[in-house]
């Protein structure tokens, strides 16, 4: 909305920070804004037309729970919201986005008991109102739906109540996740904060329990999510605090505990006294705070010691404890200007040593003198007075932090675990932002670390807001937030503050001026965030994320350093702790409680040149350094959840709101940085559900017609905002941008304005026309009776005297008198005589009814004894059909699982089959691949072969020639030599032509060799691919290497042929012709050929490698064959495998008949059972034919099957002894493998026809199954009728013994002769044996089921028959039979319950039969009180012998017992349901409260669909009551129970309205008073209205009607006093301070009016508990009912399988 008339805004004030006025006039952009301030006053305010002041919430949004859900977003609306909370409701929490806002109330508040905490487990975080416990559940319920670890962030200043809040937090862990083992886990951890607030905390000017360091609690939790240990890290505490106290401040608490406690036995070796003897803790003026009890404390920490570990390391904790407090007493007197002295009879520097085994005279020496020691000499130098005061204090604060870190580290030690941590929850309790008036070296170590907090805190929000976006599809655009790390790195970077003052503590003679000089010069001028005072030289000012701080230099370095003396140090070393009691540290470590001992290294006041160990330059700021650095990875590494803990005043007042005080804390803890951040995008967010619900009032019906709430949404907004950019449609959420909601909340307020006069219209005109139209109608009537008086009056009156017409009207008046006279008598006369007859007649009527009335009452009797017997009839029926129809299930499921079993092996054969069918398709694929395969390499063979051959017979032809050629020459070489050297040489000359011929052959013949060598590797390169593919053959590769060696051969005698002829040419043809003499050539070549055969010999090698070849196709072949060998081994295999699958399928016909055999028996039993039906015995007949015909169609397919598989057997036999005989030739045997394949498949094929057969066979047989089962349910329900038909006839006979009974008195009367006849007569007691006895508890306890008992039977029967149990034994006077039956009843009672313990049904009927057992007891006990109600027969079946009253109190014990499990039952039922269906759930339509949460959703705005309804509510009740009725629980215990139910209703309904401010409205209340409404006319349908269930509604009615109730006036207060008589003083004002309106027509009540109620209520004397006990439970009793059923009449049904039981 623009800056028009009406609205309202924020303007800044001096006083209140921020203050509300209202626009008096529509603003057009002037400079001046006019306003009218609330006080009345007007105000022409400067504006800059670019800067308007903020707009103020609409009413309705104020008071939220969470900042994030106001309209406008920014500080004043923050700070107004957080006023309203807490200063009028009195609400301390307030969310803030992922923010918990905790103001310190100053006032103990009934919000943190064990009822809260168990209201708050389980809950959505949205649901409830804000609360530690709330932020605690939800980090607690992260940890464990996302296995991740989580940390709770606690901060704020100084007396904010931080540490309670971080009490509170591991307080609910410790209660919400106990663990099951006896370690007391939690206890321990919450014990271990006694501890820490005991010796690190203190009374300080702001708060008088002040955490003086910083704490990280770690709770690790095992795999169950159950606390197993813990572990504590601190940070930075406060030393000086031990030695210096400011005004009004105290020491830490332990000292005036120790001091309160001096006088005790204990302590009084320890010399102390009060507190104001000691200077350390007298400094602050005061050693008392108000309301503390420091004796008692001691006392509480006494215990948490003990709790945590042994008690004997205490003592020596408080020896060092009294030796800090006697070492600030020892007094130190100048001695001179330059010198010190400390006398040795000072009484507390003795009690000093003494206390820490310490020689004196040392301890005061070096306490006034300091040891320096340099490179040439050792030089012992005095102190001053004040130097030695320092050194003392020194070493007092050195010794108290060692004692503090160790007892950290005994409570780590208490609190380790064994085993391995699962995940932890960390609960960081830290110093907020500080700062005072002036700030040392602390306030910037607690700064700097509130700037690594923030840092990561605003990491983590950007991230959040980042996820949200990209969750919903929202673009996501670049928000602007504040970066502190440039600040950070002003004080941590290289060259930074800490490093400079690390720097400066290493030098001998550093200063705090000369360090301070360091940070003028790097950071003045050069760092925008770091700044020089105008009027100081010893300070300077750090621009922290907070605000500004001007630090003191002065003692910087000391506190960075942190240094004892030397000698001292050395002298502390020598002492021993001599504990008292001898403890295990002290004698095993001496010096590991002391605090200078061997484990701990302690700095000395100079640096020494010796040591170069980096312990002796670690500073404190290094340290902590360190020790945040390793925080900051934690807390990165965990889920973080944020409490930023407020303080309202500065003088601890409880609920008084500082605006000032406030504000400046918001923006120091990143409150306001949260809100800036959210408010710069889309800062009002509401689901679809939430929109629909609250602004439906806005949608047109076209718009409410569309089935998708989404989409109308779009629409509506469409429609009513223009402006597009305003909002964002996200995948569950709308997003609003700044200030839209506050427009929509208008437009929604102006359109019921306008409903409102609509109907203020219509029912004032109705008003003022009905009022117009009575008035007219008594104006009608008293016109007709005024004017018919006037007109009677004017006749009458006019006089008529001596008229005869006046005498004769005076006798007709007489004669009128005297008529109606006579007609008066007649009429009384006739009343007189009509009343006597009416008399007569009522008594004659009487008489009749009362005669009528007893022959009534006679049938009635006859018709009771009648209903008895057929009730005892129709009872052992019912039993008896129960039975059959148990067994006709048990049928029926052994016929499912026979189905089941049969379709299973269906699937099995099926996958077999298709298996096998795979395995032949894919053994014939292979065989095909093989064959031609192996065809192919036959081929290749062959033509390989001839190409041998080929080129074999043309080397041949081509040495012939070259034979021929060389006899010629050798001729002609002859002849020529005899001629002449000439001719010789000529033929030389010839003869080396022919040589160069030859060489060119013999080179043509070696490039002819090579393409052979080529082409043979080409056929190698073949043959290794077919090997590949066919790995049987992989004996050619012989073949090739065989051929390879024969071309080598070759060349080689082709080179010894060539070398021999140039020795010798006539030599050459002998040694040719020699080498060939072999016959199996000779044979072959002609005469002609062997004279001609050249030097090679290649026709024997080329011979020899044909020979090779053909073994190798043989081997080739063999190993083929054994291939087929093995396959027809692999068939043989699976014709076994099918044998045995048959035998499977035949074991599963010979369950089915064992199922069927069973059937058979049924049917027979059956059959005589009803043994006067033919029909059955037909039918059975009929069913046994069928079945018998079924087994021999099944027998036959069995034995052929048998037949076929030995014959299969022979046949593969037969064939494998062909195959043996088959093996000489190779293309036979491949012949034989195929037929013998095929005849294999055959017969498989037969296997497989022969098993479907098989299935066929059995399908027939669940068909035949199916039909007997249509028979058998047939038959049962033919057995039914049959059953009815006994019943009338049992009837019948029933009636005729009745007849025949009375006919027997009459002739009995009349001849005084006693007949037998009728029935037996029972004694109402059971016989049975004393070995039956554990049967009968088992069947009639053990294994009794309640659903077979409670119908058509008497309530308690079990009871009844085990009380006739009991008569039996008492009647045998057998004290340990009857002792032995009462014992093992009891147990198996016990035993029973025990085992149902979850089982509703199981536990009413067992409770029920429990107290009908205890009323036998008593009714038939034979006392008086007991026996009022009992007949004359009742009472002659009393106990005789044994008195059972102990057992009657056992029962009574175990009665309860049952009662209580049987109450949790019903509560854990029923509790999930109470809250949605009674508040949450709105069953008056059209009355909605929801409002918008903020960035905490509630649970019902994000899926409503499966919610509670009041109807589950009444639904649940229903059945209880239903199961409880039908058990035969009695009456009165039913109404018990009730009672309970709707106390917990109303207790859990209330107990979650008061910590749900969205649920205290006008609206809400009437919800929750309908919903009492419904519970009521239920209490009414099941006749409960007397059993004082509606009085336990009583506060949850109050609660409504005080919801809906005006409260403005003193009139209305005493109302709210007068009738909210159940509701305590603390409910009531809850209430009142949590009303919310939901509209503007509401208003708040008044914190004027809330003082005015309680003024009133402050004379109650009523509990201070906010919460209702949940788990309380009324006292039960069970009333005695005699039983009105006869002992000898009642039956034992045969379901009860108890037929050893004999009735006598």
């Amino acid at each position: 909305p623009a800056m028009t008339r009406y609205n309202r805004v924020w303007i800044p004030d001096p006083e209140e920070v921020w203050k509300s006025a209202e626009i008096a006039k529509d603003y057009k952009g002037d400079r001046v804004l006019q306003l009218l301030l609330e006080d009345g006053t007007e105000l022409d305010y400067p504006v800059d037309p670019g800067s308007l002041p903020p707009l103020r919430n609409p009413d309705i949004l104020v008071g939220e729970n969470d900042l994030t859900a106001l309209s406008y977003l920014h500080e004043p609306a923050v700070l107004h919201n957080l006023r309203i909370r807490f200063a009028e409701s009195r609400l301390i929490y307030t969310y803030s986005g992922i923010i918990l806002v905790a103001m310190n109330p100053y006032k103990q508040l009934p919000i943190y008991g064990d009822a809260i905490i168990h209201a708050y487990s389980g809950q959505n975080m949205g649901d409830m109102d804000p609360h530690i416990f709330a932020v605690a559940e939800e980090a607690y319920k992260q940890m464990a739906r996302n296995n991740r670890n989580q940390s709770i962030i606690v901060s704020g200043e100084s007396g904010a109540g931080k540490t309670v809040s971080a009490r509170y937090a591991m307080r609910y862990f410790a209660t919400v996740s106990k663990s099951s083992s006896n370690a007391h886990v939690e206890d321990k951890v919450l014990a271990s904060n006694p501890i820490t607030e005991a010796v690190g905390n203190a009374k300080t000017t702001r708060n008088d329990n002040s955490s003086r360091f910083g704490k990280y609690t770690e709770i690790s939790f095992d795999e169950r999510n159950q606390i197993i240990g813990a572990n504590m890290r601190t940070y930075l505490l406060e030393k000086s605090r031990v030695v210096f106290q400011s005004e009004n401040e105290r020491n830490y608490h332990i000292f005036y505990q120790l001091c309160a406690s001096a006088r005790q036995s204990e302590f009084r070796h320890l010399k102390l006294g009060s507190a104001e003897e000691f200077n350390y803790t007298r400094m602050g003026g005061n050693t008392v705070i108000e309301g503390v009890n420091d004796r008692a404390d001691m006392v509480e920490t006494r215990k948490t010691f003990t709790l945590l570990g042994k008690e004997d390391f205490q003592m020596d904790i408080f020896k060092i404890l009294a030796a800090i407090l006697h070492l600030g007493n020892v007094q130190i007197a100048a001695v001179g200007n330059e010198r010190s002295s400390v006398g040795e009879g000072d009484g507390h520097l003795m009690v000093f040593c003494e206390l820490l085994g310490l020689e004196c005279s040392k301890v005061a020496q070096w306490l006034c003198n300091r040891k320096i020691v340099t490179s040439s000499e050792t030089v012992v130098k005095p102190m001053t007075r004040p130097q030695a005061i320092n050194a003392r204090d020194a070493l007092a604060k050195k010794i108290y932090a060692h004692l503090f870190n160790f007892i950290v580290e005994r409570i780590n030690q208490a609190l380790q675990f064994s085993g391995k941590q699962h995940t932890f929850i960390g609960v960081l309790d830290i110093y907020g932002f500080e700062t005072f008036d002036v700030n040392s070296f602390e306030q910037f170590c607690i700064n700097y670390a509130n700037e690594k907090l923030q840092q990561q805190f605003n990491l983590h929000v950007f991230k959040l807001e980042q996820e949200e976006y990209m969750r919903e599809d929202i673009p996501w655009a670049l928000i602007d937030f504040y970066d502190n790390q440039p600040v950070i790195d002003l004080i941590e970077s290289k060259m930074g503050i800490l490093e400079l003052l690390d720097e400066e503590c290493l030098l001998p003679h550093g200063t705090d001026e000369n360090w301070l000089q360091k940070l003028y010069n790097n950071f003045i001028n050069k760092n925008p965030l770091f700044e020089k005072p105008r009027m100081s030289n010893t300070s300077f000012v750090i621009q922290h994320f907070a605000d500004k701080v001007e630090y003191k230099c002065e003692s910087f370095l000391e506190k960075n350093r942190d240094t004892v003396h030397d000698m001292l140090v050395e002298v502390m070393r020598e002492g021993k702790v001599c504990g008292a009691s001898g403890s295990e540290c002290c004698s095993v470590k001496p010096s590991s409680f002391f605090p200078f001992g061997s484990m701990i290294t302690v700095k000395s006041a100079k640096q020494v040149i010796k040591p170069n160990s980096k312990h002796f330059r670690t500073t404190v700021g290094s340290k902590f350094r360190s020790s945040l650095y390793l925080l900051m990875e934690t807390l990165n590494a965990t889920t973080p959840h944020y409490v930023r803990c407020i303080k309202p005043n500065d003088e601890k007042l409880p609920f008084e709101f500082d605006s000032k005080r406030v504000v400046q804390q918001l923006r120091a803890c990143g409150v306001l940085e949260t809100i800036r951040i959210s408010a710069q995008s889309y800062p009002s967010r509401w689901t679809y559900i939430e929109f629909y619900s609250r602004y439906g009032i806005l949608m047109t019906q076209q718009e409410l017609s569309f089935s998708d709430k989404k989409e109308v949404c779009k629409v509506v907004l469409h429609r009513l905002i223009q402006d597009s950019n305003q909002y964002q449609f996200g995948k569950t959420k709308i997003f609003f941008r700044a200030g839209q909601v506050a427009y929509l909340e208008k437009l929604r307020l102006d359109k019921l304005r306008q409903g409102c006069i609509v109907i203020q219209k219509h029912v004032r005109g109705w008003l003022q026309r009905k009022k117009f139209l009575r008035e007219r109608q008594a104006a009608l009537v008293i016109q007709q009776y005024f004017r018919g008086q006037r007109t009677v009056y004017r006749k009458v009156a006019q006089p008529h005297v001596g008229n005869p017409v006046h005498m004769s009207h005076n006798l007709v008046l007489k004669m009128l008198e005297e008529h109606k006279a006579m007609i008066l008598q007649k009429h009384t006369r006739a009343w007189l005589a009509r009343r006597r007859l009416q008399n007569i007649r009522r008594f004659v009527l009487n008489i009749q009814l009362t005669y009528r009335v007893q022959r009534l009452q006679k049938r009635l009797e006859d018709q009771n004894r009648e209903n008895h017997g057929l009730l005892e009839r129709l009872t052992s029926l019912a039993a008896l059909r129960a039975s059959d129809m148990e067994k006709v299930q048990k049928l029926e499921a052994e016929l499912e699982r026979a189905a089941a079993q049969r379709h299973s092996y269906e699937e099995k054969g099926r996958r077999y089959q298709d298996a096998m069918e795979e395995k032949m398709a894919k053994l014939q694929k292979d065989n095909s691949e093989l064959q031609i395969q192996k065809e192919q390499i036959e081929l290749k063979l062959q033509e390989k072969m001839e190409e041998l051959k080929e080129k074999m017979d043309n080397l041949t032809k081509q040495l012939f020639d070259d034979v021929q050629k060389e006899e010629q020459q050798r001729i002609l070489l002859e002849k020529s030599f005899e001629l002449k050297t000439q001719d010789y040489e000529k033929q030389m000359q010839s003869l080396k032509d022919e040589i160069k011929a030859l060489s060119e052959e013999r080179s043509q013949l070696q490039q002819q060799l090579e393409a052979e060598r080529l082409a043979s590797d080409g056929l190698r390169g073949d043959l290794a691919r077919l090997s590949k593919q066919a790995k049987t053959i992989s004996e050619f590769e012989k073949e090739i290497e065989l051929l390879q060696t024969q071309k080598i051969d070759v060349e080689k005698h082709m080179q010894a042929q060539k070398r021999e002829m140039r020795e010798k040419m006539a030599e050459i043809t002998k040694q040719v012709l020699d080498s060939y003499d072999m016959e199996e050539v000779r044979s072959r070549l002609s005469v002609e050929d062997l004279e001609h055969l050249n030097e090679d010999g290649e026709l024997w090698f080329a011979y020899e490698g044909l020979k090779k070849a053909t073994r190798v196709l043989e081997s080739h072949f063999q190993s083929q064959k054994d291939c087929y060998e093995k396959e027809i081994e692999a068939l043989n295999f699976k014709v076994v495998h099918l044998s045995q699958e048959i035998s499977r399928l035949q074991k599963l016909f010979r369950e089915e008949n064992d199922i069927n055999e069973s059937i058979r028996h049924e049917v027979t039993r059956l059959t005589s059972e009803n043994m006067m039906i033919p029909d059955f015995k037909q039918q059975i007949s009929e069913l046994e034919k069928q079945k018998q015909d079924l087994e021999n169609r099944l027998s036959e397919p069995t034995e052929k099957m048998k037949g076929k598989v030995e014959e299969l057997s022979t046949q593969l036999s037969r064939s494998q002894e062909e195959e043996g005989t088959q093996r000489k030739a190779m293309e036979a045997q491949s012949e034989a493998h195929s037929r013998a394949k095929e005849r294999l498949t055959d017969k498989i094929q037969e296997l497989q026809e022969a098993s479907e057969h098989l299935k066929k066979q059995i399908e027939t047989e669940g068909e035949v199954k199916s039909t007997f089962q249509l028979e058998a349910s047939r038959l049962t329900l033919e057995n039914r009728d049959l059953e009815e038909e006994l019943d009338m006839k049992d009837r019948m006979i029933k009636k005729l013994q009745d007849q025949v009974k009375t006919l027997t008195k009459t002739i009995e009367k009349a001849s005084d002769v006693r007949l037998s006849s009728g029935p037996k007569e029972y004694l109402g007691m059971l016989e049975y044996r004393r070995e039956d006895e554990a049967k009968l508890i088992q069947n009639l306890i053990l294994d009794l089921k309640p659903r077979g008992v409670v119908v058509n039977m008497i309530p308690g029967l079990p009871a009844h028959i085990l009380f006739m149990c009991v008569r039996y034994a008492d009647s045998l006077n057998d004290a340990d039979m009857l002792k032995s039956l009462m014992n093992s009843a009891i147990n198996g009672i016990k035993q029973v319950v025990k085992d149902h313990s979850e089982d509703f049904e199981m536990l009413s009927f067992w409770l029920s039969n429990t107290c009908h057992f205890l009323n036998c007891l008593k009714q038939y006990s034979g006392e008086e009180e007991f026996m009022k109600h009992n007949s004359l027969q009742q009472n002659k079946n009393c106990l005789n012998n044994f008195d059972l009253s102990e057992y009657r109190q056992i029962l009574s014990d175990v009665a309860i017992r049952i009662y209580h499990q049987f109450i949790i039952i019903m509560e854990n039922n029923i509790q999930p349901m109470i809250v949605p269906g009674l508040l949450e759930y709105e069953s008056l339509q059209g009355i909605s409260g929801l409002k918008p949460t903020g960035f905490r959703k509630r649970s019902s705005s994000i899926d409503d669909t499966d919610a509670y309804t009041m109807t589950s509510v009444l639904q649940q009740l229903s059945y209880f009551y239903s199961t409880m009725c039908q058990n035969g629980l009695d009456p009165e215990l039913v109404r018990q129970a009730v009672k309970q139910l709707f106390f917990l209703i109303g207790a859990v309904t209330l107990n979650s309205l008061f910590l749900r401010k969205d649920m205290c409205s006008c609206r809400k209340g009437m919800q929750i008073r309908c919903n009492i409404s419904y519970l009521e006319e239920w209490l009414k349908d099941k006749n409960l209205i007397n059993s004082l269930a509606k009085e336990t509604l009583e506060p949850l009615s109050q609660a409504a009607w005080l919801l809906q109730v005006k409260k403005t006036t003193d009139s209305d207060a005493e109302e709210i006093y007068e009738r909210c008589s159940s509701l305590s003083a603390v409910q009531i004002i809850k209430i009142l301070n949590s009303y919310t309106p939901i509209d503007d027509f509401e208003k708040r009540v008044t914190p004027s009016f809330v003082r005015k109620v309680q003024a009133l209520l402050n004379n109650r004397g009523d509990s201070s508990q906010l919460m209702l006990d949940t788990k309380y439970l009324f006292q039960v009793t069970f009333p005695f009912t005699a039983s009105p059923h006869a002992l000898e009449m009642i039956q034992i049904p045969s379901s009860f399988k108890l037929g050893f039981l004999n009735r006598l």
